[in-house]
């Protein structure tokens, strides 16, 4: 479906937009923010995929990340959605900020209440990606990465492995590794997918990883060792294996801000570029 512009800003070597359109996954209104480079009128560019972590909107990546100077150096489209459905009217989903609204673990929900809405993996991994995006930005489908922070690490891990297709890059900043064992996640798969933790399995990249027989690929991750969630997070789970290798880098001092986003943005771009340049 159409998408509708709601802003133009111009940044760097590009502009920043924002759209909002009719969701046919999320059976809502969705916003997402897209920044695209200067570019010839036929030229395709690679495109990476930013997803954000708890209580955030399409926003928070956009105004606080610093990242449209790496975009730009780069010349990466980056189209980064929200986290949930928002607007819709279900009872409990705005009662907690790491459930509901703002907290959509990019899965697809099969407990009834929420499964008409909360189907943030398939909005992004179908309807974003191959419908909505390429109408309003020059993406080269053959050249799309994901990257992601907390809850969107945890997104861009899990989508990114089981979408090796789709998806020729992955990074990570501070992301939930191993869902099933925290309270975060225990919370919010069982929540969305019900009792059968077997199901579970498909959203934590530490399952994800183990199984994954794709082509190679080489992961980034960043992680604080100040940062105070750092229990919820459980970087140790990710492993390497003879398809995936994964670079955990623990970074003295940092915390779970976008003060720590930013810091190591550059290397996540250069990352990226090596995969998709």
């Amino acid at each position: 479906m159409a998408a509708t512009l709601v802003s133009k800003n111009r940044s760097f070597q590009g502009h920043q937009f924002v759209y909002k359109h009719p969701s046919s996954t999320t059976n809502c209104e969705m916003t997402f923010g897209v920044y695209i480079p200067d570019h010839q009128p036929e030229e395709k560019l690679p495109t990476l995929f930013y997803l954000s972590g708890l209580t955030c909107t399409h926003a928070n990546f956009m105004e606080k990340s610093g990242f449209q100077q790496f975009a730009s150096k780069h010349r990466f489209i980056v189209v980064h959605p929200d986290t949930s459905p928002r607007g819709v009217d279900i009872a409990g989903d705005s009662d907690s900020w790491d459930f509901g609204k703002g907290a959509g673990f990019y899965v697809n929900a099969t407990v009834e209440k929420w499964s008409k809405n909360y189907r943030m993996y398939d909005y992004i991994v179908k309807e974003l990606l191959e419908e909505v995006a390429p109408k309003v930005a020059p993406i080269d489908a053959g050249r799309v990465g994901i990257f992601g922070h907390s809850m969107g690490g945890h997104g861009a891990l899990t989508i990114g492995l089981r979408n090796p297709q789709k998806f020729k890059s992955i990074s990570a900043f501070a992301p939930i590794c191993n869902p099933i064992s925290v309270p975060w996640g225990q919370k919010a798969l069982g929540g969305y997918l019900g009792e059968d933790q077997a199901t579970w399995k498909e959203y934590d990249a530490s399952e994800v990883l183990k199984r994954y027989e794709g082509p190679k690929r080489e992961i980034l991750v960043d992680q604080g060792t100040a940062d105070n969630f750092l229990g919820q997070l459980k970087p140790e789970t990710l492993k390497e294996t003879d398809h995936v290798a994964v670079e955990v880098r623990m970074q003295k001092d940092f915390d779970h801000s976008y003060y720590f986003i930013a810091s190591f943005m550059a290397d996540h771009f250069a990352h990226h570029a090596k995969a998709l340049v």
